[in-house]
């Protein structure tokens, strides 16, 4: 197998792109709206801060504006996290190093099955994917049992550091999430076994190389995350788009924040109060974009469903279900054998 990265460096594609990585757009998928200046100004923007160590105005004002992004955008901006600016720099310096390494030796850690520790690859799946994407990739299973590549020197000690923090910030975030659903604050953590040490996280580091025809390739096509909450960050370099309200809106982030996305099992969980975000990731010609998500979810033997509290009940004329429980392990094998297609892994668990 040979990446993106290895065929950029080669030469092959310095004027056009390959044939097998021209990806077919979809018109009626929508278009982009607004400039980046104005957008910045329009999504959601929440205050760690404020939601852990603010009044009890202040937290009371943080977290119905969580519960407003959660359920208007499915995505919002994290500002004031306490990630020290210092270890993410580090994280993408690192993730940097590790790509940097030769191909031979990246190719140990080609993945056979979706559960291996370490899995190194590129495009999507690419035993399915009809078209190739522009993107290599390392996901990495960091928790409940942490791992990480030998190579290079200090990355699995920067990681381990990292990954444990975004956990601690995920975990705050789905205590304000609850809360925002009139929830006790822990519901959600105890449910999906955050705070009992079971809980899975996945490390998935993206790299998107320079491409010489942006316009006609995909870094990621559109689709949406297994999980409960996806915090994202990268290096400086746009490409990040979501869907809203039919419309793709790119997204400029701040520098040092968080991106955070609702993922298909918080879909699941609040029984569609709360809808998974649909997003894309492009590619452009200039310079190489790195992204860096941790994917949260239950135990990966948890089985979610729509909490009772929030589903049919004749007094509070609450919907029924509208999705059957699904094993999280069996969810990530669905949705990751198959072709990322929008919501189409979440329509098999829906109640029609």
């Amino acid at each position: 197998m040979f990446g993106v990265k290895q065929l950029v460096e080669s030469g092959f594609c310095s004027k056009s792109l390959p044939s097998k990585y021209v990806f077919s757009r979809n018109d009626d998928d929508g278009s982009v709206v607004g400039n980046q200046d104005e957008l910045a100004k329009v999504i959601p923007t929440i205050d760690f801060s404020l939601l852990t160590s603010g009044n009890p105005d202040q937290r009371s004002k943080v977290v119905n504006n969580l519960g407003n992004a959660c359920r208007d955008w499915g995505f919002f901006m994290v500002i004031n996290h306490g990630v020290s600016q210092d270890l993410m720099d580090g994280v993408v310096k690192a993730s940097e190093d590790f790509f940097d390494l030769k191909e031979e030796e990246k190719r140990q850690y080609t993945g056979k099955t979706l559960f291996d520790p370490i899995r190194w690859g590129t495009s999507f799946n690419v035993r399915v994917d009809k078209t190739l994407f522009w993107r290599d990739y390392l996901k990495v299973h960091v928790h409940p049992q942490f791992n990480a590549p030998t190579n290079p020197i200090g990355f699995s000690e920067t990681l381990k550091e990292y990954c444990k923090i975004c956990r601690e910030v995920a975990s705050e975030l789905l205590k304000g999430i609850s809360e925002s659903l009139g929830l006790e604050k822990s519901y959600i953590n105890r449910k999906m076994k955050i705070e009992s040490g079971l809980s899975h996280q996945l490390l998935v580091i993206n790299l998107y190389p320079p491409c010489p025809q942006p316009e006609l390739a995909m870094g990621l096509p559109p689709h949406t995350d297994h999980g409960l909450l996806t915090l994202l960050m990268q290096n400086q370099l746009c490409g990040l788009q979501v869907l809203h309200n039919g419309k793709w809106v790119p997204v400029n982030p701040l520098p040092y924040s968080f991106l955070v996305n609702t993922g298909d099992h918080m879909e699941i969980l609040t029984n569609g109060k709360y809808k998974s975000v649909v997003h894309q990731a492009l590619v452009n010609s200039k310079a190489t974009r790195i992204s860096i998500g941790t994917a949260h979810g239950p135990s990966l033997d948890t089985i979610v469903s729509p909490v009772e509290e929030l589903v049919n009940s004749e007094a509070d004329h609450l919907d029924p279900p509208a999705y059957r429980g699904i094993l999280y392990r069996e969810y990530l094998e669905l949705q990751q054998s198959n072709q990322l297609n929008g919501k189409s892994c979440l329509d098999h668990v829906r109640i029609l």
